[in-house]
């Protein structure tokens, strides 16, 4: 399991990108694999933005972000599975990781809001 959170959401973001390449897109998941591929993948450059914050309040508020973005991930990766029943394996796994995620940003976001 990878403990750098940097390298984590750079990874989750790959390997969504790499099942994402694997689809056959149509009118029923267009939209939902649209969303699917700017929140999942936007988690981790705001994480970069957050490690790279200019105060403790920018930091707070681009974890917030990420933990938003990861929720909504987790949102359209179980709509997904509606449709995608043949890759269902595959979008447990990043159901699973993507709720990880948002359990690991929830803590930070506490953590962080506790200390302030």
């Amino acid at each position: 399991m990878e403990f750098n959170l940097e390298g984590r959401t750079k990874k989750f973001s790959k390997d969504l990108l790499v099942f994402i390449k694997k689809l056959r897109i149509n009118d029923l998941n267009k939209n939902i694999i649209s969303q699917l591929l700017r929140s999942g993948t936007s988690v981790g450059a705001n994480y970069c933005e957050a490690i790279n914050a200019s105060s403790k309040k920018d930091f707070i508020n681009k974890i917030y972000i990420c933990r938003k973005e990861i929720q909504e991930t987790r949102y359209w990766v179980e709509l997904l599975a509606t449709t995608e029943e043949e890759f269902i394996e595959n979008l447990r796994l990043l159901w699973k990781e993507s709720h990880e995620l948002t359990l690991i940003f929830n803590k930070i976001s506490k953590s962080a809001k506790n200390n302030n």
